[in-house]
């Protein structure tokens, strides 16, 4: 085998090696929760995470479902939790709560139409930067 043909092997292997070890490390350990997207069930709806969102904290509606985490086929799965719902002032339960563990603890959360927020959700959203 020429010097080319052996280089060209050894870049080979080396890249699938890679491969391969970086898959392994996916499937194991405390960051497979983070694939997981972040969603509760209230009221018979199901609400996702929204982020950069300025909103104050209304009235406790009652309890949130934030289902099981399945990202690892079926491995180490994330039992169903409660948390408390709460209101968000001038939105709709419908369309928008917060969730947490107490008013200061809380996650704003809305029912997405499509991949489309609300558009009384899109007003509560600052910019990151």
């Amino acid at each position: 085998m020429s010097w080319a043909k052996r280089s060209v092997t050894a870049v080979l292997t080396a890249v699938v090696a890679a491969s391969v070890a970086a898959c392994t490390a996916e499937g194991n350990g405390a960051d497979d929760a983070a694939s997981c997207v972040y969603q509760v069930t209230y009221d018979g709806r199901t609400y996702q995470d929204v982020a950069n969102a300025e909103f104050t904290v209304g009235s406790k509606l009652g309890a949130a479902t934030k289902p099981p985490c399945d990202d690892t086929g079926g491995q180490d799965e994330e039992p169903a939790t409660t948390e408390t719902a709460y209101a968000v002032a001038g939105i709709s339960p419908k369309v928008a709560i917060a969730v947490g563990d107490s008013p200061d603890n809380v996650q704003f959360v809305a029912v997405y139409s499509g991949n489309k927020l609300p558009p009384e959700v899109k007003e509560l959203i600052t910019s990151p930067w």
